[in-house]
């Protein structure tokens, strides 16, 4: 197998700690929560600071759940701040190696190959990752944790299982500790892409751990499984192909594509409207670059606590521009893949583009529809130019679960 050095850096209660921070205040030893307490007691905490997990506080709960004799600070969360606080993280990252070489897995949490870098330092990936956290430190204020490993896989699950509990916030996993450390990970929730759902059908095959997943063949598991099912058996092996800097240059190809790190956990209930919103913003690029697209990719990232989602392509009968056809291939790949659990991130590409020269209209079609539909996005797109993109927005776009008047204001879509 292929050996990479991979580090996964994570900044350590991000929101809380940036809050903190931004204060004056040390992390480590103010009680502080990031809640939106206009909503009541029934608020989601999106994040407390290490001294509060310390005294048995999840990162993850309701104010209401926050034992009484505790007191402490509240934070209205502040998105805008946090993307902030990431791109110089970001930027710190890109001070040690090339962009190529770095996936950013979320707004606090990212994937470096240093493979090619540890000659031209002349070091050792621990002593690399040292440098990088310290620097991140010195700069932001923020504390990092770090796992490292020969691959993707178990350098994020060196940080998941053991980093926290380090002394100096580094964990290093091998190969030789896939028997030792990776098979002894229980319950099953622990171990990265393995989600609740799963977790339960392996326990009723009498899985307990992650080394009883060998108790089975391959095959059992992609007969039964699918594709995820032979993923679940090479992982719980440390098996990981992922390449980062070759998945970059194989997706350099045009495209236009839009990702959404939510502020809080999404459900399958509110998802949509943020899918929605999200294709209406992409069908509007595609717009004004006299696009269309003839592949859709649309994906889903879990709560970091849980782990993976999905991400799966449509091919379409014909290009496209049309917003409506757009949420409705991204709708239905959500619908078949989707689990009950806390979303926290969207993503949705077009390509395959090519230039918007003409429509051939599909039999179904009244022939003057696509030509009526044009001219009303047209009528749109000329007052969202000239006003704003918040000029003109759908009822639905005032909902206390939309994003887009936000984002519109600050957080706007990138293309590539």
């Amino acid at each position: 197998m292929e050996e990479r050095n991979i580090l996964c850096i994570d900044l350590k209660s991000f929101f809380a700690s940036c809050e903190c921070i931004e204060r004056g205040l040390d992390p480590f030893t103010t009680p502080l929560v990031v809640a939106d307490k206009t909503r009541g007691e029934g608020a989601i905490t999106l994040a407390v600071t290490p001294f509060l997990k310390n005294k048995g506080v999840p990162s993850r709960g309701r104010i209401f759940e926050i034992p009484k004799n505790i007191k402490y600070i509240t934070a209205q969360p502040r998105m805008s701040l946090y993307l902030k606080k990431s791109k110089e993280v970001i930027n710190i990252f890109l001070d040690f190696i090339s962009s190529e070489d770095m996936h950013v897995y979320s707004i606090d949490e990212s994937f470096l190959d240093v493979t090619d870098y540890l000659k031209l330092y002349k070091t050792d990936d621990i002593t690399l990752a040292k440098k990088i956290m310290k620097k991140i430190t010195d700069k932001t204020g923020l504390t990092s944790t770090c796992g490292i490993g020969p691959n993707l896989l178990l350098a994020k699950i060196a940080l998941d299982i053991e980093s926290k509990h380090s002394k100096n916030f580094i964990a290093k996993w091998t190969y030789n500790d896939v028997k030792t450390k990776l098979w002894n990970i229980e319950p099953l929730t622990e171990m990265w892409g393995i989600g609740p759902k799963t977790a339960k059908k392996l326990n009723n095959l009498g899985i307990k751990k992650v080394g009883d997943i060998n108790k089975y063949p391959i095959t059992f598991y992609k007969k039964r499984f699918g594709i995820i099912g032979e993923e679940l058996y090479l992982h719980a092996n440390g098996i990981d192909t992922s390449n980062i800097k070759k998945e970059k240059l194989e997706n350099k190809e045009k495209s236009y594509s839009i990702s959404q790190i939510l502020y809080k956990d999404y459900t399958i209930y509110n998802t949509p409207l943020i899918i929605k919103e999200m294709s209406t913003t992409l069908a509007k690029r595609l717009r004004d670059n006299k696009k269309v697209g003839n592949t859709i990719n649309f994906g889903i990232r879990y709560s970091k606590n849980i782990g993976k989602g999905f991400h799966h392509s449509r091919k379409l009968p014909q290009p496209t521009d049309d917003e409506k056809k757009i949420y409705e291939v991204c709708k239905n790949i959500f619908d078949n893949y989707i689990d009950d659990l806390p979303i926290r991130k969207v993503s949705i590409s077009i390509s395959k583009l090519e230039d918007n020269n003409f429509y051939q209209l599909n039999l179904f079609e009244k022939e003057n529809e696509y030509e009526e539909n044009n001219k009303i996005l047209q009528c749109i797109d000329t007052i969202t130019d000239k006003f704003g993109n918040n000029s003109l927005l759908k009822a639905s776009n005032l909902l206390s679960d939309s994003t887009i008047i936000n984002r519109n204001n600050k957080i706007a879509g990138h293309s590539k």
